[in-house]
């Protein structure tokens, strides 16, 4: 929902424990995966480093039974990344997961619009 130039909306986020399994950001990392190829493609696209991304493909990874990411050493022209079968299962569950939760929370969302004090 639009509030001028903000949005207001749910984030889902799948917590284990201490951790997130899966969130907005870490989606979007996979999908990013899933469409470059490479994880270091992938994070630029969202102004991440490197570093960063694979620290949250590590904690993915952590969270599933098997990686949701594997990655071939190599540099540009014999390396990249790839989703797993789980990998691509679990991105089209949290997208479907994403889309039932905002249709959920759509009418208190929108009751709830006019209480915000930037509307």
């Amino acid at each position: 929902m639009r509030l001028g130039n903000k949005t207001l909306g749910a984030r889902l986020r799948l917590v284990l424990g201490p951790d997130i399994a899966i969130g907005p950001g870490k989606a979007d990392l996979l999908q990013g995966i899933a469409e470059t190829g490479s994880i270091a493609a992938a994070g630029r696209r969202m102004g991440m480093s490197y570093k960063r991304a694979w620290l949250l493909i590590g904690t993915m990874n952590g969270c599933f039974a098997t990686p949701l990411v594997v990655a071939a050493k190599g540099g540009h022209a014999r390396g990249g990344a790839n989703l797993t079968p789980l990998g691509q299962e679990v991105l089209r569950r949290y997208r479907r997961m994403e889309q039932a939760a905002a249709r959920a929370v759509r009418a208190d969302l929108a009751a709830l619009r006019r209480h915000l004090a930037c509307c």
